[in-house]
């Protein structure tokens, strides 16, 4: 534990515990409960989990690094993972982020996959399917002509 000195009106040195209080952002706290949600966790193993791994049980009180050490966390466990074979939610979310970069709609995104995979469901995606399609998104991206509107402007 830290401790501040302090001088009161007294000239007196008193100790008194240094806290630090640190605000979670809104949007973490969204993607963390967006995780809890869709792995279908109950309030008790989620907050079991969560203080396992950072040593809090409420998200509010996660700092940067512990958000990341969780975020980590429910990337590398079985929680991630749809079933065996099947595509991960990482893979999930970063499609979602591609396709939205891409300003492309649910019917367009689907059309796509039903193409070049011959599959209109995402959910039902091996992790090897998933990663090809996310290496033709991003082709996709790279050769777009309006970069900057899509968030991959070259640095300079």
């Amino acid at each position: 534990m830290h401790f501040v000195v302090l001088r009161n009106k007294k000239t007196q040195l008193t100790q008194k515990p240094l806290t630090f209080n640190f605000v979670m952002d809104k949007k973490k706290l969204a993607v963390i409960h967006i995780v809890k949600k869709e792995l279908s966790m109950s309030d008790d193993e989620y907050r079991n989990i969560l203080e396992r791994i950072t040593g809090v049980r409420s998200a509010k009180d996660l700092t940067d690094n512990q958000f990341h050490k969780l975020m980590r966390y429910f990337v590398r466990t079985r929680h991630f993972r749809v079933t065996n074979k099947g595509i991960t939610l990482r893979q999930e979310y970063y499609l979602r982020q591609l396709k939205e970069r891409l300003q492309w709609d649910d019917a367009h995104f689907q059309n796509f996959m039903h193409k070049y995979f011959h599959n209109r469901e995402l959910k039902t995606y091996t992790r090897h399917d998933a990663s090809n399609l996310i290496v033709a998104l991003k082709a996709i991206l790279k050769s777009s002509p309006d970069k900057k509107r899509r968030g991959l402007s070259p640095s300079v």
